[in-house]
């Protein structure tokens, strides 16, 4: 399960970089985006496939979760181009793209991330895409993001 990689970096300077909360719980996601990995939380009880991460599974409330290698190609559930910087540090990188991506192969759970390219580009629902991932060396943190897939 490969996925593209980059060392550009897609966000601009100044925006704080994400970090595993302080509780442990999204420790693995974060660790497994490191390899390259995509992984989403997987009940033990019930199978169900759960993200974002939490201690209880959303189905039949089991704490017998465990995080589960899955594939890095979704499809576009939803979308919205960004013309308002959210943040100081954006204030030069709008319109952006951010897509909600739907994970098939894992029970249709789904990751809101940037999509990589023109952020003027037509956005068609349904288009596949695949996870990048973008190496952050410095702050020893990887971030995902996602292309359409031609």
């Amino acid at each position: 399960m490969t996925a593209a990689s980059t060392t550009e970096r897609y966000l601009p300077e100044g925006l704080a970089i994400p970090a595993a909360s302080p509780d442990g719980l999204d420790t693995e996601y974060w660790a497994a985006v490191r390899r390259h990995e995509l992984v989403v939380q997987r009940c033990n009880a019930c199978r169900g496939f759960q993200f974002g991460p939490e201690w209880i599974c959303h189905q039949c409330r089991s704490l017998d979760l465990a995080w589960e290698q899955v594939q890095t190609r979704g499809r576009i559930y939803s979308w919205e181009r960004v013309w308002h910087p959210v943040h100081p540090a954006l204030k030069n990188g709008c319109p952006y793209v951010v897509v909600l991506v739907e994970l098939p192969q894992a029970g249709n759970v789904r990751m809101v991330g940037n999509l990589l390219g023109d952020p003027m580009q037509p956005i068609v629902i349904g288009s596949e895409v695949e996870a990048v991932f973008e190496d952050h060396v410095e702050d020893e943190v990887t971030l995902v993001q996602w292309r359409i897939v031609n």
